[in-house]
């Protein structure tokens, strides 16, 4: 129950199901800004339960999905987005009718519906924090990650307002700043500014593992500061992302092809010597750098201060990273 200082607290009682980054990172920031409610939490994984338990990550980590949701107000799945359905299923049973239902996912239409199917009678506001590192599990997790970064609700037409207003605060009291999105919008902005600069990292440093005449010696030991940057986004939760990849599936190819066609233009510009056409690209990217920094979204120093992740600065990298359920 909640404490009497915490009268204004929007739940008693959360579940948190998925302990990995994300997860985790939940139950310690709940318990630093709402010290009165209660956490619980639960992974499939007994290894990650038992890492859980020691480091704290909710007030109880009970050994069955079953016990963990039996007396709560509401349910984050924190799951890879292509299990949050079976996930869902899973604790069908044991829930409380009045149980509002929530999640992580960076993809919001698919996700939306698959919990809806397994859960057709409770009220589910998706919900997306922006925010993560490349590190994945229970032991990466930490109570600031969510601060002055970004969380999307994406309710359904027609939504349940009290609900909403209810994880909204949740969210604020974690620190997030809490934006509202109808779900296919969200996915597709996600596309852009998550999802395909994650495929594109993965793919470059493909690429330069695979090149025949540059040894992977040389690649890692002569890696500046670009190819450097790939690496740390590419070495995010393979799990995660493969399943994001299929999961928003529409908005990705819509945004890879508008991406094919400028990187058309800009190899005729280098095959035809046209600086113009090239200046004028860098330019414009070089200003929406800036307004990012502006933004509060990133950090101005030569090492957009990624050295402070172990001392508990957030992350910029969107990456659930959590431990599947099933």
């Amino acid at each position: 129950m909640t404490a009497p200082g915490d009268a204004a607290a929007p739940f008693d009682t959360v579940t948190i199901v998925g302990l990995g980054l994300i997860g985790g990172s939940i139950g310690l920031a709940i318990q630093r800004s709402l010290p009165g409610v209660s956490v619980q939490g639960f992974d499939a994984d007994p290894e990650v339960r038992e890492t859980a338990r020691r480091r704290g990550l909710a007030h109880r980590v009970p050994d069955t999905v079953e016990e963990a949701v039996a007396d709560t107000d509401l349910v984050i799945l924190c799951v890879p987005v292509r299990a949050m359905g079976a996930a869902a299923a899973d604790m069908a049973d044991a829930l409380p009718s009045h149980c509002i239902i929530s999640d992580v996912g960076s993809c919001k239409a698919s996700v939306a519906e698959a919990i809806g199917a397994a859960l057709p009678a409770h009220t589910i506001i998706p919900a997306h924090p922006v925010a993560g590192t490349e590190h994945s599990g229970p032991e990466a997790g930490f109570a600031s990650l969510f601060d002055n970064r970004w969380c999307i609700l994406t309710p359904p037409d027609g939504a349940d307002e009290e609900a909403v207003a209810r994880l909204s605060a949740l969210w604020s009291a974690m620190g997030a700043t809490v934006e509202r999105m109808d779900a296919e919008h969200h996915d597709l902005v996600l596309a852009v500014t998550s999802h395909v600069p994650h495929l594109i990292a993965y793919t470059i440093v493909g690429t330069a593992s695979d090149l025949e005449e540059v040894t992977r010696g040389e690649v890692i030991k002569y890696s500046a500061g670009g190819f450097r940057d790939f690496t740390r986004i590419a070495a995010s939760d393979p799990t995660m992302w493969r399943d994001v990849f299929l999961s928003n599936k529409q908005a990705v190819l819509e945004i890879l092809q508008r991406l094919s066609e400028d990187l058309s233009a800009m190899q005729r510009a280098i095959r035809w010597g046209d600086g113009d056409a090239l200046f004028e690209r860098f330019s414009q990217t070089r200003a929406i750098r800036r307004s990012i920094i502006e933004e509060g979204q990133d950090d101005a120093r030569p090492d957009f201060g990624r050295g402070d992740h172990l001392s508990g600065r957030p992350g910029n990298d969107e990456d659930e990273g959590d431990t599947p359920t099933r």
